[in-house]
């Protein structure tokens, strides 16, 4: 990005109102530069300030958003070639393809599917993002899509080469915000009006990146603003190379034409499920903005959605859980207290394992700035003089008849010194894995 955040802060109202949701106006003009944040957001910026801060403070990768209300994604914002610069933005949107080569049946069987596999992780969501919809016939592609729509009601690909198909459709679900695919070099004319008709985000398709620049830069004069863009290829070697060279122009180049977030279609690639998740995974970290797959399965999404998470994770800022008391499994006064560290990782996996043994425990989760256990404790965050005041303040002593305090038997040295911080507790050394949590949770109740 060409513009400092001191230069954007000269032209911002300077009030620290808040109102853009940052606390300060240096804080939102951070924001604009890392693309967390669109000027819009600014109710108090005047107009020629607006104007002139429009173009420069627009991350490399334009945002899009497809869809309304709480099930739209977004895409594009991004601002890094390689997220341990910074971070990358916009998590990858997994979509299921619907034809009409399909009866209902199997039409179904698709939307079932995309509802029912969700997963909980680490405190998180996990499911598919989308549902593309292809036909060429106007009246049944206008009718899957209405379809998919009240069946999981989240944002839809409309995919046609027949523009009258994509109007039918589009003008139905015009306010659901569905995107639009594809405009070409030889329907360019008549998407451009299209999309601005219905004011929805388009797709452009080139046969090579040349031709694809030379498109997105008619449909931006054009006016239309809300782009994604398919390099045309579907071989992976092929589409691999486009995807870097896209982020370079982008990132590197500030080319404006190759700006915008990127479709690919592992679904058009191979006819082997296995592969086709392969394929998938490589483009996540090889910025797909969206990623359409022939079809859902669990043995497949699920390890491409933990793949998501972890790569669209701030690398510089951990995963962390509230530090606090949690109680499992209905906990008395004679239950032991547990304690872990805050990384969330650490957290759910310890909790899991507790939750599955079926005894009551306290678990106090202690702050350690998201650091997991072994590397809070080689921080100092995972000390003595944390978790024996923290316990202390959190009055959980005052609920136990026996004050046992189980610690994690990575850091089993801390014990003599929490024995100095808790004088009257016992100090039990855990295992070293959670795995073994549930065992030694009964022999501890074994022995009263």
């Amino acid at each position: 990005m060409g513009i400092s955040p001191i230069e954007i802060f000269k032209k911002l109202p300077k009030t620290n109102c808040g109102d853009c949701g940052v606390p300060t106006c240096m804080a939102f003009a951070v924001s604009l530069t890392q693309g967390k944040a669109e000027l819009s957001q600014c109710p108090h910026v005047d107009a020629k300030a607006a104007e002139q801060l429009s173009a420069s403070s627009q991350p490399p990768v334009l945002p899009v958003t497809i869809g309304c209300g709480d099930c739209a994604f977004k895409t594009g914002g991004e601002t890094v070639l390689f997220r341990h610069e910074k971070t990358f933005v916009s998590p990858t949107g997994i979509a299921i393809l619907l034809t009409d080569k399909m009866d209902d049946a199997e039409l179904e069987r698709r939307i079932k599917a995309v509802n029912e596999l969700q997963y909980e992780r680490v405190g998180m969501k996990l499911r598919a993002s989308m549902i593309a919809v292809k036909s060429e016939n106007p009246d049944a592609l206008a009718a899957m899509a209405s379809k998919a729509d009240n069946g999981a009601g989240l944002p839809l690909i409309l995919m046609s080469e027949n523009v009258e198909a994509l109007k039918k459709a589009g003008t139905a679900l015009k306010a659901k915000r569905p995107l639009l695919y594809a405009a070409t070099e030889q329907n360019a004319d008549a998407m451009i009006a299209l999309a601005k008709e219905l004011g929805v985000p388009v797709a452009a398709k080139g046969k090579d990146l040349e031709s694809l620049a030379a498109l997105t830069g008619k449909m931006a004069a054009a006016g239309v603003k809300d782009i994604v863009i398919d390099s045309g290829a579907r071989d992976v070697k092929k589409l691999f190379e486009n995807q870097i060279q896209i982020r370079r122009q982008a990132v590197k180049k500030n080319f404006r034409p190759l700006g915008y977030p990127t479709i690919v279609f592992p679904c058009d690639m191979t006819d082997d499920p296995l592969k086709e998740a392969l394929y998938a995974a490589i483009f996540i970290p090889k910025y797909a903005g969206i990623i359409v797959l022939s079809d859902l399965k669990g043995e497949y999404l699920f390890p491409l959605l933990v793949e998501r998470m972890n790569i669209y994770t701030d690398p510089q800022r951990p995963m962390a859980t509230e530090p606090g008391v949690y109680e499992i499994n209905n906990p008395d006064a004679d239950s032991p207290l547990l304690v872990t560290s805050n990384f969330s990782l650490t957290y759910f996996i310890v909790s899991g394992e507790v939750e599955t043994s079926r005894q009551p425990v306290r678990l106090i989760v202690v702050d350690t700035e998201g650091l997991s256990v072994l590397t809070g404790w080689a921080a100092g965050k995972f000390a003595a003089d944390i978790i024996g005041p923290a316990i202390l303040k959190s009055g959980v002593g005052d609920k136990m008849t026996k004050k046992r305090l189980v610690i994690p038997g990575a850091v089993a040295s801390i014990s003599g010194e929490l024995e100095e911080e808790l004088p009257g507790w016992q100090i039990i050394i855990g295992p070293r894995e959670a795995a073994h949590l549930s065992a030694f949770l009964r022999e501890i109740k074994a022995k009263g």
